[in-house]
């Protein structure tokens, strides 16, 4: 599917419709992946989920699917395990889907007592590209890259088939763009980011710094030693696995 794009390893491509846009508290609706494994077809799946809660009709307005078109579905729980066999192995990709999807769908797995590790996984987001060279959204990413016009915008199958479009558009549109799964990975990640929030960053000098927050801009270690209390309900609160971890070796080191 892709002529530009080299993937040594399985590509999950994927797009959730959901009931907002808060990552930790809104729950999925629709998921749609398209899994690309070198030599093989595509393998392209949407399963629409019951969320458990009303779907608020800001979110039905958007992309068009109310509390009775999902009433009869399976739950997140129900589909959970296949789920993550079916990601297995897989790098992700997907657009805005490091700020977005993937934080959705990493609380989910951990509402129901599943892991869904990150470690060792390739992040591919075309938000990232196009944000750097053309900020707009997908619709216009499509619009600029593609030549035409986005049909079928907010649902979640058209959106994949449009991340497609527009990623293998940007590789023939930038010729410096890396060609390879594991090269754009790195060329689009922030080197100095040390968790999935964007909670820590590292200074040049190795020291890890709080980057949000009400003690942005100190250093972790000032804070382990200062406020331990701090960390301690970090530690409790609602944040994302990998930013615990980097509280509690701090917490521990001190």
């Amino acid at each position: 599917m892709f002529s530009n794009l080299v993937y040594d390893r399985p590509l999950a491509i994927l797009d959730l419709e959901t009931t907002g846009t808060d990552p930790k508290t809104d729950r999925i609706i629709v998921v749609s992946i398209l899994k690309l494994k070198p030599g093989a077809e595509p393998d392209h799946r949407t399963r629409r989920l019951n969320p458990e809660r009303p779907i608020p009709p800001e979110a039905s307005a958007v992309h068009g699917i109310t509390d009775a078109d999902v009433a009869d579905a399976p739950t997140f729980r129900d589909i959970a395990p296949r789920l993550r066999s079916f990601l297995n192995g897989c790098d992700l990709a997907g657009y805005n889907l490091v700020r977005f999807d993937l934080r959705l769908l990493l609380n989910e797995f951990s509402r129901v007592g599943i892991s869904f590790p990150l470690q060792g996984r390739r992040l591919i987001d075309p938000c990232r590209i196009f944000h750097q060279r053309e900020p707009r959204d997908l619709a216009a990413a499509v619009r600029f890259y593609c030549g035409r016009e986005h049909d079928g915008a907010h649902g979640a199958e058209a959106d994949v088939l449009a991340t497609v479009a527009v990623l293998e558009a940007q590789l023939d549109y930038y010729n410096d763009l890396p060609r390879t799964v594991e090269d754009l990975h790195e060329h689009l990640r922030d080197s100095s980011v040390v968790d999935l929030d964007g909670m820590f960053a590292r200074r040049p000098d190795g020291a890890i710094v709080f980057v949000k927050g009400k003690y942005k801009g100190r250093s972790l270690e000032d804070i382990a030693l200062t406020k331990p209390d701090y960390l301690a309900w970090m530690l409790r609160e609602d944040f994302f696995d990998d930013t615990k971890a980097v509280v509690a070796s701090a917490f521990e080191a001190h």
